[in-house]
């Protein structure tokens, strides 16, 4: 990881780089690894990762002069189930859009591939054919002597002692032999980062995992065959099997029984050097014996090798890529489980945003600030544990894994729970996903499943009469002073409202016009203003926030996430519920759509804003978090005689998706500008300076080549989840970002990104759902009330 970086940091052009080594090169977690380059993996981003590896690496050989032993073996993952083979075809997508080799192919044809492989209980394989091993300390030192031919430099075997920062804003990096000070530090760590991240008192949910693979004696069939068997990845076996040289080697990720490294601090010894454990084969059992059901083969060749050694695992999966919460120029280039194939990928993109200010692709599900201060050392523990348990197991939509939870509840958690609310978890946050009201569990599936009609009926109750929502979860801040308009006005491309109360939705950009952030922002007063933004964004927006602001700038930013609750009353009866809940005048003359009240509810003080993401007359209530219970009681009791209904966010995903709202993190993200994203109406051009206006208006008038669209499916038991290619023809030329089912409306809707001159409606575009291409027709106006007549109702 840390060479990855340092390659293309040089290939960059940044030339002033030093990496620190505290042993040699390799010498933690990349020494002894098995050296897969998978190129099958559900995170379209990190797909992306992989494939810029495994293009990579076949030709650094012949770059650098330094042998990297790339053995071009593709692999097969095998299906077993049904879900197993719905996930393929899912993935099949994303290799048409990344641009990796893959087919699916059947028993009969895996048997042709590798006719001693057991398929009895095999429906498909999964086959990449660009992907495959290659030597770790070859790779990593062909990158070094790439990076160091470009003019960066190494220091080998001398540890960091101390990371001190100075008045000046720069670093002072203090080694064995000597201080540096550096503009930037990035902690490459690997299984040290946790450690050297508390050097600059912050701290990074990370655990260490021991990790084997054995190595078999010779096989006399490899020895007969000159081409290389490709690696399997069973999920039975939670294992991949491969052939190493003339022998089989099988590498398990153990669904029990699972250890965490150098136990029980979690953490090696500064002096650990290229360090294993003893092997525990008892540890391993069924599942090597699994692994030799499904290659008999290698069975009776014996154990010539046994490696067990660390891997560092995050608490969700994908690795830890950009800066630290609440540091400036502190970054992090770790936590990759799957450091061999991720590491040139993860030096590229990570690269590009720290010169460029963003990345080719979405970084959003890498950024270190992802996750929060509840994210502790137990926490990290049980999630790491989770996740390198779950390796194999095929990632099912929906799906919760209860591992560390719960950390964040609102005050209504254990209500809700009694009435059947099933939670999603967002930054930590216990959020309704949906209500079982007659005991049912999901069964998740890619495809239309048990609580469709349940969400459905969801969607309806607020659509019909009125539904209420704890989304206490969304990241709140309070931006008070007397330059907090004018500063908000710089940092923000939209104007800030003119009079009290008004609400504006405004967007946060980078220098290059990139979309960073999305908030809603109350004026309560010419000095007072209330932002609100998503769950996972608090971290992040927090440090747009505090950074942008100025010395000279008299603004106070405090973070009210944990202060103020949030109810969404939202549906045709809204107003009639809350008003027999308060005094204030609800009448649209007195309180208009887009605008947002200090008023009294059950006899709490709330701030109350007329705006939602469902697309209905309705009110945000943000009272105290401590009196959120009772305004929810009195809610209910009064909302009885309405039909009022608990609602949870897999309606809102449908809900807001009727009405064509824009998704953060999905059709809005670092990749697309506003322009891009057709969101110029909350572009304010003419206003005085704001980051990102400059290149907002050279884009303008720049040749594009990406258009948000929206659409319409023809679509069957399955819906656009994104990441689907769009087709014209047999061409790809577009990706899906998100999509759903709109309930009220009876269609199959999503959004995607197509080239300009494509994003007209009538245009014949098609999608490919689960291996099915199905028409599209893109829509002008929402599917749901086009005009706001329900909104202003």
């Amino acid at each position: 990881m840390g060479v990855g970086l340092l390659y293309h940091l040089a290939e960059e052009g940044c030339t002033d780089v030093l990496l620190v080594e505290k042993g040699e090169l390799t010498s933690g977690s990349t020494w002894h690894a098995a050296g897969q380059c998978p190129s099958l993996v559900g995170n379209y981003n990190l797909a992306k990762i992989h494939a810029y590896s495994n293009d990579l690496y076949p030709r650094l050989e012949e770059m650098t002069g330094q042998y990297v032993s790339w053995h071009a073996s593709g692999g097969i993952r095998l299906a077993r189930e049904q879900q197993d083979l719905d996930w393929f075809k899912y993935l099949h997508g994303i290799s048409r859009s990344v641009g990796f080799d893959m087919e699916i192919i059947s028993p009969s044809e895996i048997s042709k591939i590798v006719p001693w492989l057991d398929v009895s209980d095999v429906i498909a394989g999964a086959y990449t054919t660009g992907d495959g091993h290659a030597d770790p300390s070859g790779l990593t030192n062909a990158m070094a002597r790439g990076a160091t031919n470009m003019g960066a430099s190494i220091e080998r075997h001398n540890r960091v002692i101390d990371i001190n920062l100075l008045p000046s804003g720069e670093w002072e990096v203090v080694t064995e032999k000597g201080t540096v000070v550096a503009q930037v530090v990035v902690n490459a760590g690997g299984c040290f980062a946790r450690e050297v991240s508390k050097m600059v008192g912050s701290d990074m949910p990370l655990v260490n995992m021991e990790h084997h693979y054995v190595v078999t004696g010779n096989v006399p069939e490899f020895e007969a065959r000159d081409e290389e068997l490709p690696v399997i990845r069973d999920p039975r076996a939670s294992s991949y099997i491969r052939q190493e040289q003339k022998s089989g080697l099988v590498g398990i990720y153990e669904g029990k029984q699972m250890t965490e490294a150098w136990a029980p601090r979690g953490y090696p010894e500064w002096s650990s050097d290229s360090e294993l454990f003893p092997d525990d084969l008892e540890r391993l059992m069924p599942w090597l014996g699994y692994a030799m059901e499904r290659l008999p083969i290698i069975e009776d060749a014996g154990i010539k090798r046994i490696v067990n050694g660390a891997i560092p695992h995050p608490p969700d999966g994908p690795p830890y890529l950009g800066p630290v919460a609440g540091i400036r120029n502190f970054w992090l280039c770790c936590g990759s489980s799957f450091g061999i194939a991720q590491g040139a990928g993860c030096g590229k993109y990570l690269a590009q945003w720290m010169l460029h200010g963003d990345a080719e692709i979405n970084m959003t599900g890498f950024d270190p600030r992802r996750l929060g201060v509840y994210a502790d050392a137990d926490y990290a523990r049980a999630k790491g544990f989770q996740d390198y348990r779950m390796t194999y197991a095929t990632p099912l939509p929906g799906e919760e894994l209860p591992a560390g939870r719960p950390q964040r509840t609102s005050p209504l958690y254990e209500t809700l729970q009694d009435k059947g609310a099933v939670f999603t978890e967002t930054f930590g946050w216990e959020r309704p996903k949906w209500y079982s009201l007659d005991g049912r569990e999901e069964n998740y599936s890619y495809r239309h499943n048990n609580v469709f009609e349940v969400v459905r009926d969801e969607c309806l109750a607020v659509r019909e009469r009125v539904g209420v929502l704890d989304l206490s979860g969304f990241a709140k801040y309070d931006v008070t002073g007397p330059d907090a308009e004018s500063f908000l006005n710089r940092l923000c491309a939209n104007r800030m409202p003119a009079k009290d109360g008004g609400i504006v939705l405004a967007h946060i950009l980078s220098q290059n016009g990139r979309i960073l952030g999305e908030v809603t922002i109350t004026r309560l007063a010419a000095d007072r203003f209330y932002l609100l933004s998503a769950a996972g964004a608090e971290l992040r927006d927090l440090d747009h926030l505090r950074q942008e602001r100025r010395d000279s700038e008299d603004v106070e930013i405090r973070n009210v996430t944990d202060d103020r609750g949030v109810l969404v009353l939202a549906g045709p009866k809204s107003r009639a519920v809350l008003s027999e809940l308060t005094d204030a005048d609800l009448s649209n003359d007195a309180f208009r759509w887009l605008t947002g009240q200090e008023i009294e509810v059950a006899g709490q003080p709330v701030r109350a804003l007329r705006v939602n993401y469902v697309g209905e007359l309705g009110w945000e209530l943000h009272p105290r978090m401590a009196d959120l219970p009772g305004i929810y009681a009195a809610i209910q009791q009064v909302g009885k005689q309405y039909g009022i209904a608990d609602f949870g966010l897999y309606a809102v995903n449908s809900l807001r998706i009727e009405k064509a709202y824009r998704g953060w993190g999905a059709e809005l993200t670092n990749e697309v500008t506003m322009i891009d994203a057709d969101m110029e109406r909350f572009l304010k051009l003419d206003k005085d300076e704001f980051v990102g206006k400059a290149a907002t208006i050279a884009q303008s008038d720049a040749e594009r080549t990406l258009q948000l669209v929206y659409f319409e499916v023809d679509a069957s038991d399955s819906d656009v989840r994104g990441n689907e290619p769009i087709y014209s023809g047999d061409a790809v030329v577009g990706l899906t970002t998100s999509g759903g089912f709109g309930h009220a409306t009876g269609k199959s809707l999503g959004f995607g990104y197509v080239p300009p001159g494509l994003s007209k409606p009538g245009t014949p575009l098609q999608v490919r759902l689960l291996g099915e291409t199905r028409a599209i027709e893109l829509l002008s106006k929402p599917a749901y009330d086009p005009n706001n007549e329900k909104l202003r109702a």
